[in-house]
């Protein structure tokens, strides 16, 4: 038997509830929807972590394992896998609790984010 699906430890960036708004005709939560979530996730994490500006350049590959239902509180972690000059990949897990507790991971992606300066270019990130 296999150990039942838990988040990851820590705090989420974000978390939020589905709402009728964000469907699709068969009553699931838009992927794009989610995506989105994500990125503000990434970009608060990019952001706090940069001390500015951020601007997403890529992302990995996404799959989802489960749908998101209207009402379904979606939680989203952040976790900074790497830093390069003037980059900062953040990999972010979604996970879904259902109204009646059901808990499970939706999806994951590597994000990639750029430090931009004043200018509108990209500048160093710290490394430490």
């Amino acid at each position: 038997m296999s150990e039942p699906e838990s988040p990851p430890p820590g705090i989420p960036a974000i978390r939020t509830v589905a709402m009728p708004a964000d469907t699709n005709p068969n009553g699931d939560i838009f992927g794009g929807w989610l995506m989105a979530q994500m990125d503000l996730a990434g970009g608060v994490t990019a952001w706090r972590r940069v001390g500015g500006r951020t601007a997403t350049v890529a992302v990995d590959s996404m799959t989802f394992h489960r749908p998101v239902k209207v009402g379904d509180e979606v939680s989203i972690y952040t976790s900074i896998v790497g830093i390069g000059r003037s980059s900062i990949r953040i990999f972010i897990e979604a996970w879904r609790r259902s109204r009646s507790g059901e808990v499970g991971k939706v999806t994951s992606a590597t994000f990639i984010f750029v430090a931009i300066g004043d200018d509108g270019r990209p500048r160093p990130v710290d490394p430490a």
